[in-house]
């Protein structure tokens, strides 16, 4: 596995090489040059993660299916930023699409909007990572006795040096070439599980079809947080702001020759989510086949069930190699994107030096810098499902993002720009002790339903500081 390791990071150099030219304008636009079918394909590995390569097969062990309920508000909600959004990211014709709040209400809810992306992502990001430098300690690093620390340094120090130069345009294409691996990999495992349950594909459908975890929808239980209206409403508003108000996903479509060929990508990329989840839940449905047949215990958390099981070497050693690149692919297209945005916001919101390219450099190196210590703080703490930790920093973090983008596009009123700060933050600390006094009366939990209360609340607080059209 080290040997294909380190071919996998020979390629990702050698197209850094090949495409990394150009100063600010191809690290924070891509020159405005990208063809949308490649940005598109590259957009799914930038979603998917490493995460959700571990995660999501797991998740049919306790919600089954029902997962794909959210995929599909996902769709809505890919229609509703390429239709809604994008125009006015492309009206703007902006670097950063927060630098919006400025036009509409001033400098200082425009940096408050920033300041909240950049801890969002910062947080999300270097949870999903450390998940995948957990898969990478354990399938190579303790073989030579190196510590986690030391794996999380050499594993960021390769994303910084092939990012460093042209940043999203570089991006572009090794988020294809990594998509195009991950997606090999995830075929490659299929294929070996059904071999080794003597399944044909259509028997293997027939079977994940037959199966109890292939429930799909829930309508049955509405306090459920996996009630299909709560799941779909939810992929709606987790689309909308995680890849709509999120810099990072929006940074790679911003980089389309025209509005039009952005609307492409989105919309193609949106309809091809789908596809993929169900092939990565029909996994985790026919790995429990499997565990069954070898009489083997299933693991306890949901995000060992793929890990163990190809670790373990029972689907042998290419599949072996090809979980161990399929994890490492997913890892570096989130988290290489991730830190390009997060320096991208830095420097042209907080610092506004779009055009200084030493400022560029050594913001980016303090954004691995700070990603690496999320990622150690991650594994000191460490935590159950990372994918559900991650969903519910969004509901909170995000929400007053989606409040402050609702509530410039919905209505025309101003609102006291030094006000806004304060209406941010305590929007997310009153949904906090909403949802735990109403777990404490009634027995109710929130789910992901409260990224939309979040942002109502956020925007019920701007209308309270409304100060005229």
């Amino acid at each position: 596995m080290l040997i294909a390791l380190l071919i996998y990071f020979t390629l990702l150099l050698l197209v850094s090489r090949l495409t990394g030219k150009g100063g600010n304008d191809a690290f924070f636009r891509g020159e405005r040059k990208s063809p949308w079918p490649l940005v598109a394909f590259g957009m799914i590995g930038a979603s998917i993660s490493g995460l959700t390569f571990i995660g999501v097969p797991g998740w049919v062990m306790t919600t089954n299916m029902t997962y794909l309920q959210m995929c599909l508000g996902f769709i809505v909600g890919y229609i509703i930023v390429a239709f809604v959004l994008l125009p006015l990211y492309y009206k703007y014709n902006l670097t950063s699409i927060y630098t919006y709040l400025s036009h509409r209400f001033g400098r200082t809810s425009y940096k408050t909007g920033s300041s909240f992306f950049i801890i969002s992502k910062l947080l999300g990001a270097a949870a999903k990572f450390y998940v995948v430098v957990q898969i990478l300690q354990t399938c190579i690093a303790d073989q030579y006795g190196i510590p986690y620390t030391v794996t999380a340094i050499i594993t960021l120090l390769f994303i910084w040096i092939y990012t460093k130069r042209s940043g999203i345009r570089t991006l572009v294409w090794t988020d294809a070439l990594q998509t195009l691996i991950l997606i090999t990999a995830l075929c490659i495992i299929l294929v070996k599980v059904c071999s080794m349950l003597d399944l044909s594909v259509t028997e293997a459908v027939s079977a994940v079809w037959d199966d109890p975890h292939a429930q799909i929808f829930e309508f049955s239980d509405w306090a459920s947080k996996q009630y299909f209206w709560k799941q779909f409403l939810s992929g709606i508003f987790v689309v909308i702001v995680m890849t709509g108000l999120d810099q990072d996903m929006m940074q790679k479509n911003l980089t389309c020759k025209s509005l039009k060929d952005a609307q492409k990508d989105m919309c193609t990329y949106g309809v091809m989510f789908v596809p993929i989840n169900l092939l990565f839940l029909a996994l985790g449905v026919l790995l429990l086949m499997l565990y069954g047949q070898l009489g083997m215990e299933v693991p306890a958390k949901g995000d060992a069930l793929l890990a163990d099981i190809v670790m373990s070497g029972t689907l042998g050693q290419v599949a072996m190699i090809c979980f161990g690149i399929g994890i490492v692919a997913s890892a570096f297209s989130s988290a290489d994107s991730s830190m390009t945005a997060l320096t991208t916001a830095y420097c042209v919101d907080i610092l506004q030096q779009e055009k200084d390219e030493k400022t560029r450099k050594r913001v980016h190196l303090f954004m691995m810098i700070a990603f690496l210590l999320c990622t150690l703080a991650f594994n000191a703490i460490g935590s159950g499902s990372v994918m559900d930790l991650i969903y519910t920093l969004v509901s909170y973090t995000y929400g007053p993002l989606l409040g402050l983008f609702a509530f410039g596009m919905i209505t025309k009123w101003q609102v006291k720009d030094k006000w806004v700060p304060y209406i941010a933050i305590a929007s997310p600390i009153i949904c906090y002790i909403i949802d735990y006094a109403t777990l404490q009366l009634t027995g109710y939990k929130f789910g992901y339903e409260m990224l939309m209360f979040n942002g109502l609340l956020t925007f019920a607080g701007l209308w309270a500081i409304r100060c005229g059209k």
